[in-house]
């Protein structure tokens, strides 16, 4: 099952770089890049948002929280490192999840290679997308 999954994000990952163009990869910042936005077929008050985040060496990915799901895969890897705690490798090829108001993030990209995500949140429509946490 998360082989499939995995395979599916790999490929609207794929299909959408196509359809936007290499550009999106190559945008000189940190942030977001929305890609599409829609209402959530069936659930009013819900939509889903796809992006494409960067977030270079010596960047920070602040603490924060979504109302709603994240879902993501890896599409460059690079090493992380959090407060207090010795630098990893995010490898690429990794999926993430993230719940419904549970605070991720919060952690530095260390090394020379930029962190690049290919993100997909089903949220809430009326909140921010990011509420940020201390």
């Amino acid at each position: 099952m998360m082989s499939a999954i995995r395979q599916a994000l790999v490929l609207a990952a794929s299909l959408l770089a196509v359809q936007f163009g290499a550009d999106v990869y190559a945008q000189d910042s940190t942030t977001r890049t929305e890609l599409k936005r829609t209402d959530l077929t069936g659930a009013p008050g819900m939509e889903v948002i796809s992006s494409i985040i960067e977030i270079k060496p010596g960047a920070e990915s602040a603490r924060h929280s979504h109302h709603g799901v994240e879902s993501g895969y890896v599409l460059q890897g690079a090493m992380i490192q959090s407060p207090g705690k010795e630098p990893v490798m995010l490898e690429t090829g990794t999926p993430i999840m993230n719940l419904r108001d549970v605070p991720h993030g919060g952690f530095k990209v260390v090394g020379n290679k930029s962190l690049k995500l290919f993100t997909v949140h089903v949220v809430d429509k009326d909140k921010p997308l990011y509420e940020y946490v201390k």
